[in-house]
C-alpha cells in the first residue's frame, strides 16, 4: 500500500474504510425496511431542502399579508409561528405540508407506515422549530426530529 493509498481511504472516511474492509451499509432505509427508491423510498435532501423553502415562503407570505404596515422583525417570528402551526395541521391531518405535497414528499410513521398520529407530530414539529435536531441526522438521513417521533419522510 502506497501513502497516496492510505491517504485516500483516510480522507473518504470512516464509512468507505468500513465499506472496504467488507461491513453492508445498504441503501438508506433498508434498517427500517424501506425500499432502495420508489414510492416509501427515504425522501431525498435535495427535495426535503425544496419542500422547506417552499412551506417557508408560504408562511413568510401570510405573515407580511397579516402584518402589512409594521415592522419586519415581527413579522419574521410570526411567520415561524404559522409555520408550525401549519406544519402539525397538515402533517396531522394528511401526511405533509404543501411544500412536502408539491415535491412528492410524505411523512409517515416507522410503526406501520401510516399516518403519524397528532402528539407525535406535535412533538416534531416543536423539535423542528428549535431547529437544532433537524441538523443532526442519521445514516438514513432521519433528523433527530424524526427519530424522538417515530416518523420518517418518505417519496409519495
Amino acid at each position: 500500500m502506497d501513502n497516496r493509498e492510505a491517504i485516500g481511504s483516510w480522507l473518504s472516511g470512516p464509512r468507505a474504510a468500513a465499506q472496504e474492509m467488507g461491513a453492508d451499509f445498504g441503501h438508506r432505509g433498508k434498517r427500517l425496511g424501506l425500499p432502495e427508491d420508489g414510492p416509501g423510498s427515504i425522501a431525498p435532501v435535495g427535495r426535503r431542502v425544496g419542500a422547506l423553502f417552499i412551506d417557508w415562503a408560504l408562511c413568510a407570505l401570510i405573515a407580511f399579508a397579516f402584518l402589512a404596515g409594521r415592522r419586519l422583525e415581527a413579522a419574521n417570528n410570526w411567520a415561524l409561528v404559522v409555520f408550525l402551526v401549519m406544519s402539525v395541521l397538515t402533517v396531522g391531518t394528511v401526511g405533509c405540508t404543501p411544500g412536502k405535497r408539491l415535491l412528492g414528499l410524505r411523512v409517515v410513521s416507522l410503526d406501520g407506515l401510516g399516518k403519524l398520529p397528532l402528539w407525535r407530530t406535535v412533538v416534531r414539529t416543536v423539535l423542528l422549530g428549535l431547529a437544532i435536531p433537524a441538523l443532526v441526522w442519521d445514516r438514513d438521513n432521519r433528523g433527530l426530529h424524526d427519530r424522538l417521533s417515530g416518523s420518517v419522510q418518505v417519496r409519495g
